[in-house]
């Protein structure tokens, strides 16, 4: 991998700290939890307790959102909602989605704490940028109970932003909507909407960019989008590999990506490129 800064280190801080204040990541797929597993695991065990099994596409599909609307997005998928049907005699309700929830949230806490360490790249990423004056921001579909979890853990492995918000703290307005951005922009005293960038992993974190009115960016490698573990995508030929990223790449920019980036370590030097 290059360097996290180009070698011309003092004239690229500058003018990263010209163009950005602030940079605004995802959690996990993003920043921590490759692949984005924890809550995957969590969705489809919480549905095969009601006799459904989602398949890995219709799980991930709507990821990113705030968790309850996730559940609530996958009860009305074409295929589940007839299945729910099939299997309850019964199309599914609100009352159905707070069940389905009511066993997902359990056994997301029991396992977060196990899906916390920083992604490859992201912790000397976030230092070279902190380095170029940038704040460091997060949103999420977690909640603050999930957070509570996360934060510290993910702190001992050595990331820790200088803010983070969950939609508990927009009156449970998650993604797409740009609220959390706003808090972040507000939080971190940013100046100007085009001043700052949000990086994530999912089609939802990039329409909560756009709709922020910020320079959006998704990362492939270790994404939600791309749904590889770091063992099944360092297992893949080099063929493979590039094809992965290309999928998630052309998912991101269809989604009004404004750059697409596979690692993390490409981020610094992309923010000093668009200066």
């Amino acid at each position: 991998m290059p360097d996290f800064l180009p070698t011309a280190r003092n004239e690229s801080t500058n003018t990263m700290t010209n163009r950005f204040e602030a940079v605004i990541f995802d959690w996990a797929g993003t920043t921590v939890d490759y692949g984005c597993f924890a809550p995957v695991r969590a969705f489809q065990e919480a549905f095969k307790e009601f006799g459904i099994e989602p398949t890995m596409a219709e799980t991930r599909k709507p990821m990113g959102m705030l968790k309850h609307d996730h559940i609530n997005t996958m009860l009305h998928m074409n295929r589940i909602a007839r299945a729910w049907e099939d299997k309850h005699g019964a199309a599914p309700t609100d009352a159905d989605v707070d069940a389905v929830y009511s066993h997902f949230e359990p056994k997301l806490l029991s396992i977060l704490d196990g899906f916390a360490d920083p992604k490859p790249g992201v912790v000397d990423a976030v230092a070279a940028l902190r380095e170029a004056g940038i704040k460091i921001g997060s949103t999420t579909g977690y909640t603050d109970k999930m957070m509570e979890i996360v934060v510290p853990k993910a702190a001992e492995n050595g990331y820790a932003p200088d803010f983070w918000i969950s939609p508990d703290g927009t009156n449970g307005f998650g993604r797409p909507y740009p609220y959390m951005v706003f808090r972040n922009l507000e939080k971190l005293g940013v100046t100007d909407v085009r001043k700052a960038a949000k990086v994530g992993d999912t089609l939802s974190d990039i329409r909560e960019g756009k709709n922020a009115g910020v320079f959006t960016i998704g990362v492939t490698e270790g994404s939600s989008q791309m749904a590889l573990s770091e063992d099944e995508f360092n297992a893949l030929s080099d063929a493979d590999k590039a094809k992965a990223r290309a999928a998630a790449r052309e998912a991101f920019v269809n989604a009004g990506a404004d750059a697409v980036i596979d690692t993390m370590a490409e981020l610094p030097t992309l923010l000093a490129q668009l200066a």
